[in-house]
């Protein structure tokens, strides 16, 4: 099945990605989601993960919302006792990249057409049943979006992704 066709977004709405590097604490997440919900942003993706220091994590958070509001959200992000920095990288020249898992419907008629979509992208066939095949695919989140449209012709049974995960380039610091 392939995804419902998404509204266009207001006037003024835009997708930021936003990096934070925060304390390794409980009630972080929460506090900094409602930062979001507060301004009226709507969280797309996030993903927390402990970094090379044990005491702090790095977030990345891919939100949409008005334009205006980023800069107060950033501010008050920047003011909470547990976050160090938080940045907004969108439109940066940042190393992104995202996980899927996808189900699809696969029968012995056209198997070999999927396979070839799936080599074209890179993907890793993780499992294989009379009627469906699942993948692996990673990269950056547009690839796997137009992974997603050309699957989504022979009926995606199910996608999981993991959200962004994002660095700087070179020696540049990402917080």
């Amino acid at each position: 099945m392939a995804p419902p066709p998404q509204a266009p977004a207001p006037t003024g709405y835009r997708k930021h990605v936003i990096s934070l590097y925060v304390s390794n604490k409980p009630g972080v997440l929460i506090r900094v989601a409602l930062v979001f919900a507060r301004r009226g942003y709507n969280i797309d993706s996030l993903v927390v993960s402990e970094g090379h220091d044990p005491d702090f994590s790095h977030m990345t958070i891919t939100a949409r919302g008005e334009e205006k509001g980023l800069g107060q959200i950033l501010s008050q992000l920047n003011k909470l006792v547990d976050v160090v920095h938080a940045t907004d990288h969108t439109g940066d020249d940042i190393l992104r990249r995202e996980l899927a898992l996808i189900k699809v419907r696969c029968t012995a008629e056209n198997r070999g057409e999927i396979l070839q979509i799936a080599q074209m992208f890179q993907c890793e066939a993780l499992h294989l049943t009379d009627g469906a095949l699942t993948l692996q695919a990673a990269g950056e989140p547009e690839r796997i979006d137009a992974l997603h449209r050309l699957l989504g012709g022979y009926g995606v049974l199910e996608m999981v992704r993991t959200g962004h995960v994002l660095i700087a380039r070179g020696e540049e610091r990402t917080y």
